[in-house]
């Protein structure tokens, strides 16, 4: 697949750049993204989350009636699950939510949404650009002379390029990362994925055969 560079503008240039057919042409394993997605989300998780049971919840352990002669049900404990206040019936603890995934399968999603993107004319090559000073309104600029303003984006930039990151820190919906940080459910959460021109060298150096 050949791509138009485009400039900061949203200009075309006169050069195309030729996307790695292992990479951008690939059938999509729609499997393998969804365990790379699922892992993704699965290790965010803190897992601090915890409940109070029958054994760890204070309160009065004498019995509350008489067993018999009531007309009502047998109440033995004011920290029953039954009454208000009372404690939680298999609620959650501390846990870690972690899994692991081997290498190549996370290559083959991170390749198959890339493949997607491809698919749907979703990428568009940037050539390379700077800021001297972090400029909101410059980032925002570039991405409404692209013409995808207001949708969620990707940036790929070959590495962290700190006027740039923070240019784009206060837009919705916009996120700028490195190659070696890419990861299969950004790629698939952004609808526009734009990727600079020294940046395609690092994905297929890290993603090709």
């Amino acid at each position: 697949m050949e791509l138009t560079v485009y400039n900061i503008k949203g200009e075309k240039t006169a050069r195309t750049v030729t996307l790695n057919d292992e990479i951008f042409s690939v059938t999509p394993n729609d499997h393998a993204i969804y365990l790379d997605a699922k892992q993704y989300l699965a290790n965010r998780r803190q897992g601090t989350h915890d409940s109070l049971e029958k054994s760890t919840i204070s309160g009065s352990t004498k019995k509350l009636k008489k067993q018999k002669g009531t007309g009502g049900a047998r109440a033995g404990s004011i920290k029953s699950p039954l009454f208000r206040g009372g404690a939680r019936v298999f609620g959650p603890h501390p846990r870690d939510y972690s899994f692991k995934l081997n290498k190549k399968l996370k290559k083959l999603a991170r390749v198959s949404a890339l493949a997607y993107k491809a698919q749907e004319n979703h990428i568009v090559v940037l050539e390379d650009f700077s800021f001297e000073t972090p400029k909101t309104k410059q980032f925002a600029e570039v991405l409404s002379a692209l013409k995808i303003n207001g949708t969620h984006t990707l940036m790929v930039c070959p590495e962290t390029n700190i006027n740039v990151v923070l240019s784009a820190r206060n837009l919705p919906r916009t996120r700028v990362t490195r190659v070696s940080d890419l990861n299969t459910y950004d790629i698939l959460k952004a609808k526009n994925l734009v990727i600079l021109e020294s940046s395609l060298g690092e994905i297929e150096k890290s993603l090709g055969n």
